[in-house]
């Protein structure tokens, strides 16, 4: 007996709790949008990502791509057409850089968390981190004091 996409998509997800991880759905769309020649609707955008998917989800997913202002959204006929706001390249920066913000904000000792994140990057990636710290407006140099602790702008 065959099957329909349904079927077999249930049968995939079947015993997995998240079958997609986590901002992988969202990174697609935003994808799909930014290749787009204008602004899609959600069923634009589901033919578009071409795999099983229900309507509700791609719904959601841009309703709340809406909500963190990645998208714009206009009208069109008992639908919305969804937009960047940027690009694709800032459009994902943006979501990475909150998904980075909410496990931090998660963490008890910022501190902890913020030397093992600088000590895990490669050179290149600390020195870019480093001018950019330097280009933030308003941040003062962070300096360690003779007793050994961090002396800097209070959190």
């Amino acid at each position: 007996m065959a099957s329909d996409g349904r079927q077999e998509l249930e049968a995939d997800m079947v015993g997995r709790r998240n079958p997609r991880p986590k901002g992988s759905l969202e990174l697609e769309i935003v994808a799909g949008i930014a290749a787009a020649d204008g602004p899609l609707t959600a069923a634009e955008v589901l033919s578009a990502l071409g795999r099983p998917l229900a309507y509700t989800t791609v719904l959601t997913t841009l309703t709340r791509l809406f909500e963190k202002q990645v998208l714009t959204r206009e009208p069109r006929g008992r639908a919305y057409a969804y937009r960047l706001v940027g690009n694709r390249t800032e459009a994902e920066a943006w979501l990475t850089a909150r998904e980075m913000q909410k496990v931090l904000d998660t963490g008890n000792d910022r501190a902890s968390v913020l030397t093992q994140f600088v000590g895990s990057l490669d050179e290149t990636s600390e020195q870019l981190l480093r001018e950019l710290l330097q280009r933030h407006p308003g941040l003062e140099p962070v300096t360690k004091s003779s007793s050994g602790h961090t002396d800097g702008p209070p959190e």
